[in-house]
């Protein structure tokens, strides 16, 4: 079927129920850097606090004026939002099965592990 008439419920979302993040094997750990985690849940507020209400404001302003089938603010919020919710629940999984490094409490300092900084002599 040609995607000009199909109704935009029926489009894929492309919405993967991820247990684990990509490429990440099942009953393994996700390592992450302290300032990798910071950047990912400062992400996830922006989303939550700041780019969702913004949307859902701009769609109920859109709903409100009147036919939302040919309502192109209607039409973009609902797929901005859908976006915005499906990043929201990527990041939630990822930062909960997500174990952070600290390099600094590492006590090996001559082995090479997650997060380490290696000088050598070249």
């Amino acid at each position: 079927m040609n995607k000009a008439f199909v109704k935009e419920s029926d489009e894929s979302d492309n919405d993967l129920d991820l247990e684990q993040p990509p490429g990440v094997p099942p009953g393994t750990k996700n390592y992450i850097t302290s300032a990798g985690h910071q950047r990912l849940r400062d992400e996830l507020l922006h989303l939550l606090d700041v780019e969702r209400p913004d949307v859902v404001k701009l769609l109920s302003w859109a709903a409100s004026n009147g036919d939302r089938s040919e309502n192109g603010g209607c039409i973009y919020g609902k797929r901005r939002l859908r976006e915005i919710d499906r990043r929201i629940r990527f990041l939630t999984k990822l930062l909960d099965l997500a174990e952070v490094v600290d390099s600094s409490r590492q006590e090996n300092v001559y082995q090479v592990f997650f997060g380490a900084t290696v000088d050598y002599a070249g």
